[in-house]
């Protein structure tokens, strides 16, 4: 049974040094369309208490972010934005 990738956009409220309240404002199947919702509500955002970040499980963040860097180093990009390191020859 596969598990099913979840992302969610999460909405920070802080009230005060101490006082910060969390809750789930929207979900989504992958970190494209949870990033579009953030860009969103940060834009339709009207109060300086409250913020949205992105979560997941572990395993999703890492997998993407394993993912990404595979194409980057694909593609070329990654020795684009990465001079320092030489590109190897295959």
């Amino acid at each position: 049974m596969e598990t099913k990738k979840v992302w969610f956009v999460i909405e920070r409220t802080n009230y005060g040094e101490n006082n910060n309240g969390y809750s789930i404002s929207k979900t989504a199947d992958t970190v494209e369309q949870a990033t579009r919702y953030k860009v969103h509500l940060d834009a339709l955002n009207d109060r300086k208490h409250r913020t949205y970040f992105l979560a997941s499980d572990s395993e999703t963040i890492m997998n993407t972010v394993v993912s990404n860097h595979n194409k980057s180093v694909e593609n070329g990009s990654y020795y684009e934005k990465h001079p320092e390191i030489e590109r190897p020859d295959f």
